[in-house]
């Protein structure tokens, strides 16, 4: 069995540790799955909006003031 994609992004792990930070006792399976989920899709929606600011920018590579631009827009 293969390890797709989106499964290597952000482990699991990554998400307790998350919530455990903010002040979570317990988190199961199911919370740490879907802040998984919720968070690589936000995060993929702000990528590409960075890559249009850097291209309109004449560039290809992404710069922090990219980022910031496509989280407030």
């Amino acid at each position: 069995m293969s390890i797709s994609k989106s499964e290597r992004l952000m482990p699991l792990a990554t998400m307790e540790k998350l919530m455990i930070l903010s002040g979570a006792e317990r988190v199961s399976v199911s919370a740490k799955i879907e802040l998984k989920k919720t968070l690589e899709e936000y995060a993929n929606n702000i990528s590409k909006k960075a890559i249009v600011f850097a291209k309109h920018a004449g560039r290809k590579t992404i710069k922090p003031e990219d980022i910031k631009l496509a989280l407030n827009n």
